[in-house]
């Protein structure tokens, strides 16, 4: 059965995980590619995304990838909006000091690669 709905709220993750993309995925895959410590921490955030979202969502298999990485997403922004002095949503001037929140946007967009 066809739900508008879900059709619209795929193509805005969609948009959203492009947008995260341009300004974390591509810089942070660019830096990991000359810094292999880099290149370790965004697989062990990637991979920790993968089971959040695997083992922490109640059938998470039948949700796009694309929502499930927006919605995971939208949940670390908030946080950030609660604790602002604890963490920077903007993407480091160099990826060897990113924080652990910028560290995990770059590695979602590991996963929305396809997306």
């Amino acid at each position: 059965m066809f739900a508008p709905g879900h059709a619209l709220l795929e193509i805005s993750a969609r948009r959203h995980l492009r947008q995260l993309n341009t300004i974390y995925g591509a810089p942070a895959a660019a830096a990991a590619a000359v810094q292999p410590g880099l290149s370790a921490q965004l697989d062990q955030h990637a991979a920790a995304v993968r089971d959040i979202l695997a083992f922490g969502v109640e059938e998470s298999a039948r949700i796009p990838i694309t929502i499930l990485l927006a919605g995971y997403v939208r949940g670390l922004l908030d946080q950030v909006a609660e604790h602002a002095s604890d963490l920077r949503a903007a993407a480091p001037h160099a990826w060897h000091e990113a924080d652990w929140l910028q560290l995990r946007l770059a590695a979602v967009c590991h996963h929305a690669a396809p997306a």
